[in-house]
């Protein structure tokens, strides 16, 4: 038996469409019927009480939280005088994956809690900063302003997952950060 070689083939004869066009196609395809199902439920309301979502909350207000993010993100990149997302681009991500980590998880906390979630946040702190330099004409160097953002960023997401994992962990009685000993009279028994 002969091996069939199908690296010869690069068009589809019949419907004259590239081979390596169908991987993008059933992608495309894939993505118009999922976003169907999405847009469905945001168009004609959640699956809670009077369209609204199980917490009781809209289904489009995730969009102000993660919009905010990505407006100032794209906001902050048209407007740099020294191409901040051109020159130091992982910076840049991190600075603004950061600040996504964090609202996105207190989206996921607010949901879970069915509790509201205010707009106003210290994550938005770090792109305020970047935003005002840029306003005022970039009075600090705008490396060193993204370098402060990133740290600002980071040090907010560890603190609010320390205080989520702590107040998790003091309602279920358990220890996360920390280890306890037991006296001797206890490890016995």
């Amino acid at each position: 038996m002969l091996p069939v070689s199908l690296s010869h083939i690069r068009q589809i004869p019949v419907i004259n469409i590239q081979v390596k066009i169908i991987p993008a196609l059933c992608t495309f395809i894939a993505v118009v019927f999922s976003c169907a199902g999405y847009f469905r439920v945001i168009f004609t309301g959640g699956v809670g009480k009077n369209g609204s979502t199980i917490a009781g909350t809209s289904v489009l207000s995730p969009v102000l939280h993660i919009g905010s993010v990505i407006v100032l993100a794209v906001m902050i990149y048209k407007k740099s005088a020294v191409q901040l997302f051109q020159k130091h681009p992982c910076l840049y991500i991190l600075a603004f994956g950061f600040v996504s980590a964090k609202i996105t998880n207190k989206l996921v906390v607010a949901h879970m809690t069915k509790s509201e979630m205010h707009l106003h946040d210290a994550a938005f702190l770090g792109p305020g900063l970047l935003f005002l330099d840029q306003y005022f004409n970039s009075f600090i160097d705008e490396y060193l302003v993204l370098w402060v953002s990133l740290v600002l960023s980071l040090f907010d997401l560890v603190r609010y997952c320390a205080s989520v994992c702590s107040e998790i962990a003091s309602h279920l009685h358990i220890c996360v950060f920390k280890i306890e000993t037991q006296s001797p009279a206890a490890a016995v028994e």
